[in-house]
């Protein structure tokens, strides 16, 4: 189950993520953030990629949830998605300017989202193929809970490449 946070906590964590990040992140050289640790896994300029690639996926059901009676949405190919973007290849200073508008909208929706949507409890979701931390079919589901899992999954990946302690 992911950590819940309320809207405020979540835009603050937002917003620290991306003062860190930039701190962290910015000083080191192109081939370290173009470094692959092993085959198959993301340099960090790939994370970066990836995490803008669940920030543009997110945004649009964090909107979208607040209309509809589900929290049912479609996937995306994660590694396709990041190979197909060349995010390796990216200039970083672009990549992190993105992420980091990307995420201070997503905090701005957090913070506006009605309370009574955020809290409602919807019987049908996918959230046990989209979430980070998935909640099983069976049991019903909050736009809340998804917007906690969202800051909790980058929480995880700014942890693996070093910029914040888990």
């Amino acid at each position: 189950m992911a950590e819940h946070f309320s809207p405020a906590e979540i835009a603050a964590l937002l917003e620290s993520a991306v003062a860190a990040i930039r701190a962290e992140v910015d000083a080191l050289p192109k081939a370290v953030s173009t470094f692959h640790p092993a085959e198959g896994e993301w340099s960090i300029n790939e994370v970066i990629g990836h995490l803008i690639d669940s920030a543009s996926n997110n945004h649009q059901r964090f909107v979208r949830a607040q209309f509809r009676d589900d929290l049912v949405f479609d996937g995306y190919e994660q590694d396709a998605w990041v190979s197909l973007q060349r995010y390796s290849e990216a200039p970083w200073d672009e990549l992190i300017d993105l992420w980091r508008n990307f995420n201070l909208h997503i905090a701005r929706i957090m913070q506006v989202a009605p309370k009574d949507e955020r809290l409602r409890k919807r019987a049908r979701h996918n959230l046990d193929e989209l979430a980070w931390k998935p909640i099983p079919r069976d049991e019903p589901a909050t736009l809340d809970y998804f917007m906690s899992d969202y800051v909790a999954h980058l929480k995880h990946h700014l942890t693996q490449i070093g910029v914040t302690r888990a």
